[in-house]
């Protein structure tokens, strides 16, 4: 394999930690329905984990909405301590009191407390990235990421990202501290976001889209197989990091095995 391969299935967060481009996308290691409570077959799920990245997977993306919490939880009793080269994600702004239920806070007080009990979960004194999940339309954007960048001037936070936003968004947060991912909503299916892949591209910043094989495109009236539909990500560009979730270690596999086609 050359460099230039080798460079290709990589991407340098902050232009500075260097993960495989294959990530894993924790959501679903939670209770059905409703992603709530904690994940029944939770051995299954340590397993499953593990595995991940037995096969190279160093990209792990939750958030405190997962559970709320238990996706952190179950992140940390599989592979804590963690791996030099596993690079641990998170989220906070949103919470998940019931299944289906969703509450968007932003404010400065429930950042500090999400990235507190995410430390706490993960069971590290600095989370990798922290993302806000999403803006809360009664907070300004300010706030919010200046509490984040608060945090990581403390040491907890390496990195910060944002979920859901557009570009300009994207640049008021950047007048506030140094941005290093954003995920949105974006598939083969789904590219309504191109130009967002584009910029985040233009500016080194990491793109991880979320619901990844979406509405999966059809070719000959038949589903495109996942690997087929990941490997079409992959080549989208060069700053896109892919987080698909499965609860099956086969499936896992078959997700992996898409850098081999891209």
């Amino acid at each position: 394999m050359s460099n230039e391969t080798k460079r290709s299935q990589t991407f340098a967060i902050g232009g500075e930690s260097i993960v495989n481009r294959m990530g894993y996308g924790a959501m679903r290691l939670t209770g059905q329905p409703g992603n709530f409570g904690p994940y029944a077959q939770w051995e299954e799920g340590k397993a499953l984990l593990k595995r991940a990245v037995e096969l190279g997977v160093q990209f792990f993306d939750s958030a405190y909405a997962y559970g709320p919490e238990w996706a952190d939880k179950l992140i940390a009793d599989a592979l804590h301590p963690y791996p030099e080269d596993v690079f641990i994600t998170t989220k906070g702004g949103v919470d998940k009191p019931a299944p289906g239920r969703i509450v968007v806070d932003g404010s400065p007080k429930t950042l500090r407390m999400q990235v507190e009990t995410a430390l706490k979960n993960l069971k590290t004194d600095c989370i990798d990235l922290f993302q806000l999940h999403r803006i809360d339309p009664e907070v300004p954007l300010e706030d919010s990421i200046g509490a984040l960048e608060t945090a990581r001037k403390e040491g907890k936070i390496r990195f910060i990202g944002l979920s859901n936003v557009n570009r300009e968004e994207l640049d008021q947060a950047l007048s506030v501290t140094s941005i290093v991912s954003v995920q949105n909503r974006f598939n083969q299916a789904e590219h309504e976001d191109d130009v967002m892949v584009d910029y985040t591209n233009e500016k080194g910043i990491a793109y991880l889209p979320w619901g990844p094989l979406g509405a999966q495109p059809m070719e000959h009236g038949a589903p495109l197989p996942a690997r087929e539909t990941l490997a079409w990500l992959l080549g989208r560009a060069s700053n896109i990091i892919v987080i698909p979730g499965t609860t099956s270690i086969s499936h896992l596999e078959e997700n992996v095995s898409a850098s081999d086609i891209v």
